[in-house]
């Protein structure tokens, strides 16, 4: 096998969490070019079926699930539906999530839990469907944020808390998974990538305290984050497991 051809995915099978806009779209656009048919699922519906047709667009099957994550049932139906439709699951995507910025003085205890409950509760549950069906060789990504490493200027203690939580979950479920089941397990730390969720920050926010800490002086693009998805997905990165990924420009060297 050539080097590139370690990036390949074909006759995989992989699920993508919050598939229905922003980084769960370009993962799975990108899974589908390197030859993995797609589960995608999201509470909506209508977008996910907009994500549906771009898979298909370029050749791969896909399947639409309305999935919300944060029940552990429907995370199971939503592997149970991949299963009958593909007959197996190779990746995992872990990457439903949300963001929020409130002073700590103020968040809620409501708002605090839902945020757990999203970012860091769902991806167990998701990581736990998964592993009862995937075979040795498969592969789970779990999309941390480098804000679960660092600072960046905001109070954001809720979605820090969850990211850095969902750090110590893959080094955990690697330990437990990659030697006794064969499973890889690992995360990906995005820095600052346009998305839904960041398109509600003020636009200040991305020159007074983004763009100085970033060395790399750009916000980064979703095929360089897709990219370094493809690396954990496939077998070209097959002797990782238990690591943190960050893709960030820089940040965590400022």
């Amino acid at each position: 096998m050539g080097v590139l051809d370690r990036f390949r995915l074909d006759g995989k099978v992989a699920v993508v969490t919050g598939a229905s806009s922003g980084l769960g779209v370009s993962f799975a656009l990108a899974l589908a070019e390197a030859g993995a048919d797609l589960a995608l699922g999201a509470r909506r519906e209508d977008k996910l079926a907009d994500t549906v047709a771009r898979v298909e667009a370029l050749g791969r099957r896909a399947l639409a699930v309305r999935t919300d994550v944060t029940e552990p049932d429907e995370c199971r139906r939503l592997i149970d539906a991949t299963m009958e439709a593909f007959g197996r699951v190779d990746v995992l995507v872990n990457n439903a999530g949300v963001g929020t910025a409130v002073p700590a003085t103020k968040e809620t205890p409501d708002q605090f839990r839902s945020v757990i409950e999203l970012n860091l509760n769902a991806s167990y549950w998701m990581a736990q469907a998964a592993g009862s069906v995937m075979k040795p060789g498969s592969s789970i990504i779990n999309i941390s944020s480098v804000l679960g490493l660092t600072t960046m200027g905001l109070p954001q203690a809720a979605y820090a808390a969850s990211k850095a939580g969902v750090i110590g979950l893959t080094r955990d479920l690697a330990q437990q998974w990659s030697p006794r089941k064969g499973i890889r397990v690992n995360a990906l730390a995005p820095g600052y990538f346009a998305s839904e969720m960041t398109d509600a920050l003020d636009h200040a926010y991305v020159e007074e305290k983004v763009l100085p800490r970033t060395l790399l002086g750009r916000l980064g693009d979703h095929e360089e984050l897709s990219a370094a998805l493809l690396f954990l997905a496939s077998d070209a990165g097959g002797y990782c497991t238990g690591i943190t990924l960050p893709v960030e420009g820089g940040v965590l060297v400022t």
